[in-house]
């Protein structure tokens, strides 16, 4: 089956992405993994879900969550988050992700937020099972776009409007985080990190991981890997993304990339740009 990357150990597991040539900020994805584990990543957008079998555990902002079958999954952008699954046959889900700036465009309105991840709501997980199935295979922008709207319309129930920025924009570690998005392609230390908040390294890391439940150096990767994504879909070279990324080399991707994503770079970049 198309998906299954070579590094899954189960033959069950499979995962594939697609994006919509003409839709730039939105990525499709299905996936059914037995006995994968994701390490903390983030997609840097909205993701919307529906998990159709099985169920899922993750963590997400310091909470361990089970989201069962015929649940919604609903995650903030810049949020790290896990993977695994809590049933004996795996868990099968599909996922849209949807930047925050295309969200704003589609539909006119600002500010998104989602306040719980896991929503047990059968009818609805259902609809956007068929809707994100529906974009897959959907000829034409013109039905995409409409499929999209009505996908909104079925998750807004759940959406929040916040007047300004995002509920913690206020947090002091707001700076390292930003630090870490405008630096990520350059060696990072501690040192530095910590010196942006006038505190030790130990002090610094203890308080970062109490308010993040990540280390800096999970979060640093999990950007990078962001960043790598973006530039895997403008058909850069894997062991280009690597450099520009701040890794050591092509086999250092496709390591992190792997643990994170359940998929290598090339054959993530083979299924986004495909025609």
């Amino acid at each position: 089956m198309q998906g299954v990357p070579a590094v899954f150990a189960d033959e069950r597991d499979r995962a594939q992405f697609r994006h919509l040539p003409q839709l730039a900020g939105v990525e499709l994805y299905h996936a059914h993994i037995t006995k994968y584990a994701f390490e903390p990543h983030t997609h840097e957008a909205f993701g919307v879900g529906a998990i159709t079998r099985g169920a899922e555990r993750f963590r997400y902002r310091g909470e361990q969550l089970v989201a069962p079958a015929d649940s919604l999954v609903l995650m903030n952008p810049d949020e790290l988050h896990t993977g695994e699954s809590a049933s004996d046959d795996g868990w099968q889900y599909r996922m849209i992700y949807l930047e925050p700036d295309f969200l704003e465009s589609l539909t006119g309105e600002r500010n998104w937020w989602f306040n719980a991840a896991v929503n047990h709501d059968p009818l609805r997980a259902r609809q956007i099972s068929h809707l994100i199935g529906g974009l897959w295979q959907a000829p034409d922008t013109l039905s995409q776009q409409g499929l999209l709207l009505h996908l909104v319309e079925t998750f807004r129930p759940y959406a929040h409007h916040t007047p300004g920025r995002a509920p913690d924009a206020t947090n002091r570690f707001i700076r390292v985080r930003e630090y870490l998005h405008d630096n990520y392609m350059h060696t990072i230390t501690l040192d530095t990190l910590a010196a942006l908040l006038s505190l030790s390294p130990y002090h610094f890391q203890r308080q970062f991981k109490a308010h993040y439940h990540v280390t800096p150096h999970q979060m640093l990767m999990a950007i990078r890997l962001w960043h790598a994504k973006q530039f895997l879909t403008a058909g850069i070279p894997a062991a280009e993304v690597a450099v520009q990324c701040g890794l050591v080399d092509q086999s250092h991707l496709t390591k992190a990339f792997t643990r994170r994503y359940g998929i290598t770079p090339v054959r993530y970049q083979k299924q986004v740009t495909r025609k």
